[in-house]
């Protein structure tokens, strides 16, 4: 019995040092996964870092030369991308600011074009780029932005490149977006250059091709609707003494200052210019 009770005390420090010990293990393990929650969150692919290029989580990738030479649209929804939440949506449309619908080009100089307007107009902007995204998609994300927020007076579509896999179905598109938008709003669409640098001279000589049909199909568009604003990025592009190869990196996403050319072909056709 003596032996029992002088075991006793050392028991109960055992016992609160297991008790601690439980303590500490599950805080440790709440730690861990609170960075790990952290990691993932970080690494999502389909979150982007506004402002940043994603190297070749920006890439759509396609097969083959296609019908029309650029080869066909590949998977695109599980690319990078950037939607602005709700909250700032509905802070947009309160001050009739600007919606702005883009792809991959958009998404990587959008966060330098909010800059852009907030400094020079003051005009607030919500997203919805994403990369690999056609024409079709955006004009889906602006149906469903104006049923279920409605929609500012002016309306940015940074669409098109991704319709050179497909470019006789771009008109509908813009016909759709038109409708959407109402004679009442303007709709500022930048137009279209692609010549994939890394892609053979045939498909090269393809995507310019595509491109300036889709952009035909804009300038025809415009003629029967005079709230239809074109952004001539392909014009200013082809312009240029070095033509697209100082603003491009791959022939079709900005480098600098392309994209700080292509922000302001967009800020001076909203700010009127």
């Amino acid at each position: 019995m003596l032996q029992q009770v002088r075991q006793r005390p050392g028991d109960e420090v055992s016992g609160w040092r297991a008790f601690w010990a439980s303590i500490v293990a599950i805080v440790a393990t709440l730690l861990v996964l609170a960075l790990l929650g952290g990691l993932f969150v970080v690494l999502e692919p389909r979150s982007a870092n506004p402002g940043v290029a994603a190297g070749g989580s920006y890439g759509v990738p396609h097969q083959g030369p296609g019908q029309y030479g650029s080869g066909t649209l590949g998977p695109w929804r599980d690319l990078v991308h950037r939607i602005s939440p709700e909250d700032e949506i509905r802070d947009v449309l309160a001050f009739d600011g600007v919606f702005m619908f883009g792809d991959s080009i958009a998404l990587q100089d959008s966060a330098a074009l909010e800059r852009l307007l907030t400094n020079r107009t003051g005009d607030s902007i919500a997203y919805h780029d994403w990369s690999g995204q056609p024409a079709s998609a955006a004009v889906d994300a602006l149906e469903e932005w104006s049923h279920q927020y409605g929609l500012p007076r002016r309306i940015v579509m940074a669409v098109g490149t991704n319709d050179i896999f497909d470019p006789p179905a771009f008109a509908a598109q813009v016909e759709r977006a038109l409708r959407i938008a109402g004679p009442d709003r303007t709709v500022y669409w930048v137009n279209v250059y692609a010549s994939r640098t890394k892609q053979p001279a045939a498909v090269r000589d393809a995507d310019l091709a595509n491109s300036a049909w889709i952009n035909q199909q804009l300038r025809d568009a415009a003629r029967e609707h005079p709230n239809l604003r074109i952004i001539e990025w392909s014009e200013f592009l082809e312009a240029q003494p070095n033509r697209p190869a100082e603003y491009l990196r791959d022939g079709v996403h900005t480098s600098e200052p392309g994209g700080a050319a292509r922000n302001k072909l967009i800020a001076d056709a909203i700010d009127g210019r």
